[in-house]
């Protein structure tokens, strides 16, 4: 059984940097690792995802600033966030799945396993 476990959200200023954590138990030899964000008021966003090949995917909101990375040594997924703005405002999820997807950040429905969530809030 895949488990997620999310941690490091909060508050943080326009500009400034935020690192999410994702734990993972259970991760599949093949997999795709996701996170994803959702607005208040808005559709769930796909923001970064990475796969055992392994194929690393950015959402063109975040390309440039963010990175996703996995440790496998210790099994988690981080999502780096630097120079943050106001429109990074969302709660945060991490997801899994043991499938490659052509389509990854798009195709959140493909995703089996998701953590609980996280708040992240930029303010000026």
């Amino acid at each position: 059984q895949v488990r997620l476990v999310v941690s490091g959200g909060g508050s943080v200023q326009v500009g400034g940097s935020l690192t999410l954590a994702c734990e993972l138990s259970g991760l599949t030899k093949r997999y795709t690792l996701g996170w994803f964000r959702r607005a208040p008021g808005k559709s769930r966003e796909g923001v970064a995802s990475i796969d055992s090949n392994p194929w690393i995917n950015y959402a063109k909101s975040v390309k440039g600033r963010f990175v996703v990375s996995l440790d496998k040594d210790k099994n988690i997924l981080y999502l780096q966030m630097n120079e943050v703005t106001p429109g990074d405002t969302a709660k945060y999820s991490c997801a899994h799945t043991s499938a490659l997807l052509n389509n990854p950040l798009g195709d959140g429905w493909a995703f089996r396993h998701w953590g609980q969530g996280t708040q992240v809030t930029v303010s000026s």
